[in-house]
């Protein structure tokens, strides 16, 4: 990579919250009658849960996959719908875990939750929404072969599903207060969290033309990610702060549920990450510096603070 990391990290932020509000639309705005009105609410549910900030750690991996294939189609309109679709699949499971019946928050990245900020009705529709509007983005993307966007609604379905993160949030509601094995723990978050990270590098990778030695290394490099992603969060959630956390700190203690820190203890869960990050490294290391950005990701994602 031939910038700063920070450079590139700002640049590809800037760019997905650049396209995010053009492909979501106000589709509201096409009905002329009262219809127009009384969809509003919807839609201002989906923006104000999409474009609220984080850290698009998502789309990065989108965009930096694409870049360690063929540079030629790092800057490509299209590969920004694909990114949108995986952060409005995020999006949306991130209202869902948070409703009542589910984790019951009340803040999300400093703010109120979108169930607290609207209602619960509207919550559950936007979310419903946002996980429509993902494929439709996948469905939509411009000049490329059929058969790489196939294996791109393929990939994120089933990341999605029950046997990716929806199922990962199934195993997480069933454990609480109850104990689990290291096995079980991470067949969980392999699911819950790194399903959906595994696909957005995949995405990625297949939208710029990957063979089949290339997708698998960079699975192997997904698959360290997500979960050492995993196990710096459930660290955070023990030491840092609501504030810094823009998110309830503690509330997986508060609620028993299980964690790497409270299995291993916490020096042993920092050192876990750090082999994670290892393997991370290792499984890409025949890539030239095209895969610049994916080294310097795996390196934010066991080194942040929120």
């Amino acid at each position: 990579m031939n910038k700063p990391f920070s450079d590139y990290l700002d640049e590809c932020q800037q760019r997905i919250d650049a396209a995010l509000p053009s492909l979501v639309g106000n589709r509201h705005s096409e009905y002329a009658d009262d219809s127009g009105e009384l969809l509003s609410r919807l839609f201002e549910g989906m923006h104000y849960s999409l474009l609220n900030g984080g850290k698009r750690v998502r789309p990065l991996l989108v965009y930096a996959a694409a870049q360690a294939i063929n540079r030629a189609f790092a800057n490509d309109d299209g590969l920004d719908n694909v990114a949108a679709a995986v952060e409005c699949i995020h999006a949306y499971s991130l209202i869902h875990d948070d409703l009542p019946a589910m984790d019951d928050d009340a803040l999300r990245r400093g703010q109120a939750t979108c169930h607290i900020a609207f209602d619960e009705a509207t919550a559950i529709l936007a979310g419903d929404a946002l996980q429509s509007l993902a494929f439709e983005l996948l469905a939509n993307v411009p000049s490329l072969p059929a058969e790489r966007q196939l294996a791109m609604i393929r990939a994120l379905a089933a990341a999605a599903g029950p046997r990716g993160m929806v199922g990962g949030q199934a195993i997480d509601l069933a454990s609480v207060e109850r104990s689990l094995t290291l096995g079980t723990l991470e067949i969980m978050h392999q699911l819950k969290t790194g399903a959906l990270l595994r696909a957005a590098i995949k995405l990625g990778a297949v939208y710029a033309g990957a063979n089949n030695e290339q997708l698998q290394r960079l699975d192997q490099y997904g698959r360290a990610i997500g979960l050492a992603f995993q196990v710096q969060d459930d660290i955070l959630d023990l030491e840092s702060s609501t504030e810094v956390l823009g998110k309830t700190q503690g509330a997986d203690a508060a609620r028993n549920k299980p964690t790497y820190p409270a299995l291993l203890g916490i020096e042993a869960a920092r050192d876990y990450a750090q082999t994670l990050y290892d393997q991370a490294l290792a499984a890409i290391a025949p890539f030239d510096d095209s895969a610049d950005g994916l080294r310097e990701l795996a390196a934010f994602i066991v080194q942040r603070q929120h």
